[in-house]
């Protein structure tokens, strides 16, 4: 079944009541407007985008945060939504198909989501969506601002430095497909 970027924002807007982090509904809906802006530059599905971009951080709404992309993904698909809105629960924070390539530490073993990660293809969604949430909290921001955000509230890892220079290569991989610096697209981003 498919998820529309409305149905998408209703599920967070029921949510908001309930959410003890207002910030985990604002965060995903700057995700989504993020990722649609630069979408519709790529001529990709703006919609698309934007509607994952909503749903990805849906499992800190319905469990553990600590768990919330494995909580996600079979939320999701508990709904009867189709695959990729499950998998995008999952991918968002893993870079490289790499679970160890995360913000935050490394994260607890699961072996499913261990599986899922290295052996999935990622879609060029998938990846906008992986930038746009270390590009976001509830506004949008350069990637270096918001790194420092995530180190400043997690702290720093054996893991930091490899997930920071992995995040460069995602931002630059969009700047070249854009043929500019993905920034110039947010007149307004706060530098």
């Amino acid at each position: 079944m498919q998820l529309t970027s409305q149905k998408a924002r209703e599920i967070l807007e029921e949510k908001r009541e309930k959410a003890s982090n207002k910030k985990w509904i604002d965060h995903p809906i700057c995700v989504g407007n993020t990722a649609a802006k630069i979408a519709e530059s790529l001529k990709l599905d703006s919609e698309k985008a934007r509607t994952l971009g909503y749903i990805h951080d849906i499992g800190k709404l319905v469990g553990d945060a600590k768990s919330h992309d494995i909580n996600g993904y079979y939320y999701i698909k508990q709904l009867g939504y189709d695959e990729e809105y499950a998998n995008i629960c999952l991918t968002h924070s893993y870079l490289n198909n790499d679970v160890n390539c995360t913000a935050g530490g490394v994260p607890e073993e699961i072996p499913f989501r261990i599986e899922f990660i290295k052996n999935h293809e990622y879609t060029v969604y998938e990846k906008l969506i992986n930038l746009c949430d270390l590009m976001c909290t509830d506004v949008t921001m350069t990637v270096d601002k918001r790194l420092i955000d995530i180190m400043i509230r997690k702290g720093a890892f054996e893991n930091t430095q490899y997930h920071i220079k992995q995040t460069y290569k995602l931002k630059q991989y969009f700047d070249e497909m854009l043929g500019f610096n993905i920034y110039d697209l947010f007149p307004n981003i706060v530098l």
